[in-house]
């Protein structure tokens, strides 16, 4: 209970209560401002790897288009040879090494 004043004490014990209970949900509020912050930090983060699979998809995409391109504009023989060793092979090494003798031969 307040202590005596020329104000209803009912009026003091209210204004004290309410200040109890600002101070006593800072820290609540706090926690859930910095969890809030790194929800969002998390989802920005994750929007960026899907933007980078997109851009790399493209990429990889673009790169084979333009290896069957080479392929096709040579003649039928080289084109069966150059497909034969990208088959047999995993690595976009090989298929620049198969480009590039593409180029040669024409």
């Amino acid at each position: 209970m307040a202590l005596r004043t020329p104000v209803n004490s009912q009026i003091t014990d209210a204004v004290a209560q309410q200040s109890v209970q600002v101070l006593a949900s800072a820290p609540a509020m706090a926690m859930g401002m910095v969890y809030q912050s790194a929800a969002h930090s998390i989802g920005i983060l994750y929007q960026n790897t899907v933007a980078a699979q997109r851009q790399a998809s493209i990429c990889a995409q673009a790169a084979t288009n333009q290896g069957v391109i080479q392929m096709y504009s040579a003649g039928s023989m080289a084109g069966a040879a150059s497909t034969a060793k990208v088959a047999r092979s995993n690595t976009a090494e090989d298929l620049i090494k198969a480009v590039l003798i593409l180029k040669l031969l024409k």
